[in-house]
Formats: C-alpha cells, sequence, structure tokens
C-alpha cells in the first residue's frame, strides 16, 4: 500500500502557511442558534490533502482542464471581471449565462488549490476572487459587483450568484481573510432570495441558501440568519415542502433538480421544522425510485429521463448529485449518504472525462458501445454531446461544473463532530491534519489504496496525549466490517447512523486498522419509460423501453462501492479500439454468487491514470452468449434470455472504461431467482 491519510483541521493562508489556532467553520453563535445542530462539520480546503492514487488524479486534473480552462475560452477568462465580451450567452456588462459556468469552474479551482498548495492555482484562484471581493467592499451590492442590484431579478444571474457564494465561502475557509468574510455577510444580509417554484425548471436563486447558511456558520451575523429564516417562513416554501411529502414533484430538469430537491433540508437546523428535512428526503427517494440509474445518480438528459441502460447522466450532475449528498450528510449525520456519495465519485467521476483530464463529455451512460450518435435522440443543445472535446462542447457548464468533483469529495473525506471529534466520512488515500479537544494538533495518516482493497490503516499522532472521539463510517455495502485500535478488536455492536465512535485517550503512534470485507453484489430491475414531458416530444424517445410485464430486464454487478462493465477497448475517449462481443447475459445464481464468479487481483500501478489494463481488481463472470443487436428503440432485450452458450466475461470497473456494458441482460434462470 502506498497511500496515506492524514486528519488536520489547519487552515493554509498562503502557499504551505498555517496559522497557529486554525478559527472553527461553525462558530459558538451559529451553534447556540441551531434548533437541530447539524450532525457534521466540513473543514477547510487544504486540511485534507490526497495521497497515492487520488493525488495522481487531482494533479491530472490540476494540470488539465481545472487549471487552464481560462486558456480556452473567452467565457472562462473573462466572466466576473466586469467588463463586455463576447461569448455564447452574454449579456451587456458581462451578465448571463457565462456568469455560471464561469462560477462552476472558480470554484472547483480555489479548492483545488488550497487542496494540493498549488502556487500557480491559488495565484490564478486570487486573481479572479480578490476583485469580487474587492467591489463587494467598495461599494458593490452582488458579487456581481459591477451590476446593479436588479440584474438578480433574472433567474439565470440569481443561480450563476450562487455558485459563485460557494467559491468565496471556500475561499474564506481556506484563507481566513476577514474580508472576503465581510463581503459574504454585507451580501447575503439582505439578499433577496426569489420564491421556490413548483417544478423543478427553469434555474432558481433560491441556492443561494448553501452558501448564505455557511456564511452563518462562518460569521454568526444574526442579520444573515433572520433573512433565511424570513425565506423558510414563506408560504411558497412550505407549500412546496408539503406538496414533496404528498409525492408531487414537477419532474424537469436534472441539474435544477438536484440543486433546488436539498433547499428545505438547508432550512431545517435552524428552524428546527422536521417537515423540511423529510420534504427534501422524500424528494430525494422519489429520483432514485423513478429515474435512479446504477451508476449513483438520476438520469438527465437535460430533463430527468426515467431509468435505462442507454439513458443518460448530465456531467453538472455529477458534482451537483454529489453536493446535495453532502449537504444531507453534514445534516443528519447519516452514512447512507456518504455510500451514495462514494459511489457518485468512483463511478461517474472519472467516465465523462480522459484520463489525462484533457478533454471531456457531456453525457455519459451505462451502456455505451460506440461513438455512432444515437437516432431518434434528444442532445444537450451543444448538439455532439457524447464525443470527448476540451470544452465538452460549445455549452460550457458540464466542462466547468466538471472542476468541483475531485476537490468536493477531497475537503469532506473527514468531518468535525459536534463533541470535538472528528469523523472519517468518506475513504481513500489523503492527508488530514485537525486541531482538536482544547486546540491539540492532531494528524491522522491512513495507509490505503481503498476502493481497491479492503484494508485501511490509520495512524493517529496528536501532538500530546488526548482524548479525542474519532468516528469511523461503516460502508452499508459491508456486511462484516472489522476495526482494531492497536491490535484490540473495537466491538461495532453500539455503531449508530453507520458510523462506529471509539472514544479513547489517543497517543502519538495510536494504529487503527480497518477491514470492510468486499463481496460481489447484484443490482436488478425494468427499463422504464421517459417521462412525459414536452422536451420529450420532440423525438421518438418516448418509445423507448415500454414497460408491458417484466421487459426489458436487467442485472448489474459491483464489487463493494465500485460498478463494474464488460469493457469495449478503447483507443481514447472517442475511439473503439477493436469491435469485440458485447452480446451477453449474467448467468449468476444470486444465492451463491460466489459459485460464478471467480476475482482477480493485481498491484496498483506506480501512476494511477484509469487504465483499463491497470485495474487492481478485475472479475471473471459466468454469462451465456447470445444473439443481441441493441438499438435506440430496444436498448436490452424485452424479456429474459433463454438459451445461449455457456461462457465467462472478465468484468472491469466502470471508472476505466469509455465504451462498456454496465446493466445487462439477465438469463432466465437468473431473473427468476432475482426476483422474487
Amino acid at each position: 500500500m502506498r497511500s496515506v491519510l492524514i486528519l488536520t483541521a489547519a487552515i493554509i493562508t498562503a502557499c504551505g502557511t498555517a496559522p497557529p489556532a486554525p478559527e472553527p467553520n461553525l462558530t459558538p453563535a451559529a451553534r447556540q442558534a441551531a434548533k437541530a445542530a447539524p450532525a457534521l462539520v466540513p473543514l477547510s480546503p487544504g486540511a485534507v490533502t490526497p495521497a497515492g492514487w487520488l493525488r495522481d488524479w487531482a494533479e491530472a486534473a490540476a494540470h488539465g482542464i481545472t487549471g487552464d480552462l481560462d486558456t480556452r475560452s473567452e467565457t472562462f477568462r473573462m466572466a466576473y471581471k466586469g467588463q463586455d465580451f463576447k461569448a455564447r450567452g452574454v449579456k451587456p456588462g458581462g451578465a448571463g449565462w457565462p456568469l455560471e459556468q464561469a462560477a462552476y469552474w472558480l470554484d472547483g479551482l480555489v479548492r483545488l488549490a488550497y487542496i494540493l498548495d498549488d502556487e500557480a492555482l491559488i495565484k490564478k484562484a486570487r486573481s479572479r476572487l480578490d476583485p469580487i471581493v474587492d467591489g463587494v467592499l467598495n461599494g458593490g451590492e452582488s458579487f456581481f459587483y459591477w451590476l446593479p442590484k436588479s440584474e438578480l431579478d433574472d433567474n439565470f444571474n440569481n443561480w450563476a450568484h450562487s455558485h459563485i457564494g460557494r467559491a468565496l465561502v471556500a475561499y474564506y475557509e481556506a484563507t481566513r481573510d476577514r474580508r472576503i468574510l465581510d463581503a459574504l455577510v454585507k451580501v447575503y444580509r439582505n439578499y433577496p432570495l426569489p420564491d421556490m417554484i413548483p417544478r423543478f425548471y427553469p434555474v432558481n436563486g433560491a441556492v443561494n441558501i448553501d452558501p448564505m447558511l455557511d456564511t452563518f456558520a462562518l460569521s454568526g451575523d444574526p442579520q444573515v440568519l433572520r433573512n433565511v429564516l424570513s425565506y423558510a417562513g414563506r408560504p411558497a416554501v412550505q407549500r412546496i415542502a408539503g406538496k414533496w411529502m404528498e409525492g408531487h414533484y414537477g419532474e424537469g430538469h436534472t441539474v435544477i433538480t438536484y440543486e433546488n430537491m436539498r433547499v428545505p433540508a438547508l432550512l431545517y437546523p435552524w428552524t428546527g421544522d422536521r417537515r423540511m428535512l423529510q420534504a427534501s428526503e422524500d424528494a430525494i427517494e422519489w429520483g432514485e425510485r423513478r429515474h435512479g440509474l446504477v451508476l449513483g445518480l438520476i438520469s438527465g438528459e437535460e430533463f430527468v429521463a426515467g431509468r435505462g441502460s442507454t439513458r443518460n447522466v448530465e456531467t453538472c450532475n455529477v458534482a451537483a448529485g454529489a453536493w446535495t449528498y453532502n449537504w444531507l450528510l453534514r445534516i443528519t449525520g447519516e452514512a447512507a449518504y456518504a455510500d451514495r456519495i462514494e459511489r457518485v465519485f468512483f463511478n461517474t467521476g472519472p467516465a465523462p472525462v480522459a484520463r489525462d483530464f484533457q478533454t471531456m463529455c457531456y453525457y455519459q451512460s451505462p451502456n455505451r458501445f460506440s461513438m455512432e450518435l444515437p437516432k431518434d435522440r434528444p442532445t444537450s443543445p451543444g448538439g455532439d454531446s457524447y464525443r470527448f472535446t476540451a470544452l465538452g462542447n460549445d455549452v460550457l457548464c458540464c466542462v466547468g461544473n466538471l472542476n468541483r468533483v475531485i476537490p468536493n469529495y477531497i475537503m469532506h473525506m473527514w468531518m468535525a463532530t459536534p463533541d470535538d471529534g472528528v469523523a472519517a466520512t468518506l475513504y481513500g488515500p489523503a492527508h488530514l491534519r485537525a486541531t482538536v479537544s482544547g486546540g491539540v494538533p492532531v494528524e491522522i495518516v491512513s495507509d490505503t489504496n481503498y476502493p481497491f482493497e479492503e484494508s485501511i490503516e490509520l495512524t493517529v499522532s496528536p501532538d500530546r496525549t488526548v482524548d479525542l472521539p474519532l468516528y469511523l463510517r461503516l460502508p452499508n455495502w459491508c456486511q462484516q466490517p472489522s476495526v482494531e485500535v492497536n491490535g484490540e478488536a473495537v466491538s461495532l455492536a453500539t455503531a449508530n447512523r453507520g458510523f462506529a465512535r471509539i472514544n479513547r485517550t489517543w497517543e502519538s503512534g495510536d494504529t487503527v486498522a480497518i477491514r470492510f470485507p468486499m463481496a460481489v453484489t447484484i443490482e436488478h430491475g425494468r427499463e422504464n419509460d421517459y417521462p412525459d414531458l414536452e422536451y420529450y416530444h420532440r423525438t421518438n424517445a418516448r418509445r423507448l423501453s415500454r414497460v408491458r410485464g417484466i421487459e426489458n430486464p436487467f442485472a448489474s454487478v459491483f464489487y463493494g462501492p465500485l460498478l463494474y462493465s464488460l469493457p469495449i477497448p478503447d483507443a481514447g475517449a472517442n475511439t473503439v479500439a477493436e469491435p469485440v462481443p458485447f452480446n451477453y447475459a449474467l448467468d449468476l445464481d444470486p444465492v451463491v454468487l460466489a459459485d460464478g464468479v471467480d476475482v482477480r487481483r493485481q498491484p496498483m500501478p506506480e501512476h494511477w491514470s484509469w487504465r483499463r489494463e491497470d485495474a487492481p481488481v478485475t472479475l471473471l463472470v459466468r454469462a451465456r452468449a447470445f444473439p443481441w443487436k441493441p438499438d435506440e428503440l430496444q436498448p436490452l432485450p424485452a424479456q429474459p434470455v433463454s438459451g445461449g452458450e455457456e461462457t465467462t466475461i472478465e468484468l472491469v470497473p466502470y471508472g476505466v472504461t469509455k465504451f462498456r456494458v454496465s446493466m445487462f441482460p439477465v438469463t432466465e434462470t437468473m431473473w427468476n431467482r432475482l426476483e422474487p
């Protein structure tokens, strides 16, 4: 094992320097104001830094799209500079669409810059964000400091404002520059939040609640909280929360769905109104039940698209979905939301970006057979949405949002707890430094290649002996987790909400050995119809996957948190290297899966770049070959497969593929055992 994870709450102020006593990300005033205190509090960018395979990937981003997106497009070079420029969607004064797209990128850029302590990225982030701070403090009425506040009446501008607000929150957390917090407080004290709307379309600036509440948590400013509480009491908010709990959701755009479905839950800690949390939880469950894909996200072909093997996930939703789950994790402390984040990150995270992080695509899907564009199928406004290009296409939201995926995962791998402890919420190789109980610096080093192996070893090194509650998330997919401290087994019987609590006096060099035994699991279901939306009336898409009886059954294979796929070899993200058979139906006995699966392991490569041949764990799986030519009107066989030639196929992690089958046809024998 070559990766390391360190737990640290140190705040990096400039390249490599950290103040002796970091401020908390939840002030005493905010903690006192909470009616239902958040279960977990994020640490700042730079507290957790990646190691091993995770650092390889983060540095690829820094040297790729994240690091130089401003050199590729006028949108990213000029937005937020307070001047006119030429790009798609620009309005007079530099307002409009580019503000959204550039805000996504700047939010990811500033987080990754301080996570990696990368001097060049930090300099670039500061050069773009400092003028916004200065503009607000010198008279600007919003983060669009050069424009009148009336520009926020435009829904799109209001929506974009929320995303640059997130970037400024992260910038303050990383630097503790009081001027940044002053700018946030000034803007959000009397910010004009728009009413929520019944349908998840069009964009809605209610998502400014995210950075507004973070601003209150960081400042304790009572006027910011009064603004939030006034919003929570509006009839529109109460009415929509009630509609969601009754099962009425107003199907719409998927990015807007993910961004807005969490808004009521954000209000819960400060209002104490449990209905607000329930409304968001119900909306999340509805989305996954009706539109959820095995990738861990709901489908999005701009609008929600039902469940199907060739339904797409817009790359924006990799960031937006994980962010919503992260907020629910913070609020509730339920480990199940962290499980969802890991599924998204390990699977859908690498799929839409090239292995060198230089090109990306707008859409990914569970099954992708070739680069031939589907017929009778909506695409994004940019046209060729399946091809990897330097900017995705001329719709730049996804290439901007992509940059949030890696840093948001890394910085939330550890969080603070209300009892002055720390929680391992997401796993993987990284380093964390934190200040805990009474201001004691502590470092936790974790040696692991998770999720490509089952073992994680933590070494806890406080500056002096300290009493510290340490929480470890126990993944729901793991049936028999084990934990040892200095070689002695820890009872997990009292784990609460999916977290084990170890409360002891720690000395430098104490070790925690964690093992999450992985096993093959099967998820199965049926494809369903596209929703009956005007957006899909333009095409024949709604004819796909008509559900009659048990039509279009599928099964997918998981090993731990990783989705496994039959790879179609590629010679780059846009080219199938060679035509290979993929006409297989899974033929496993769900009761004794081990009889039909052979797990093969090889060492991690020295450098990780998501190459298929480097996959540390592959699965040999029993299947049957049968005549199958999928098309857009019948992407999976209508019925379970009978007959066929017995064979074995090799599956690899979904994230290392660009062309693949992940939602498989199923033999009649297997389906009959699964369906009850």
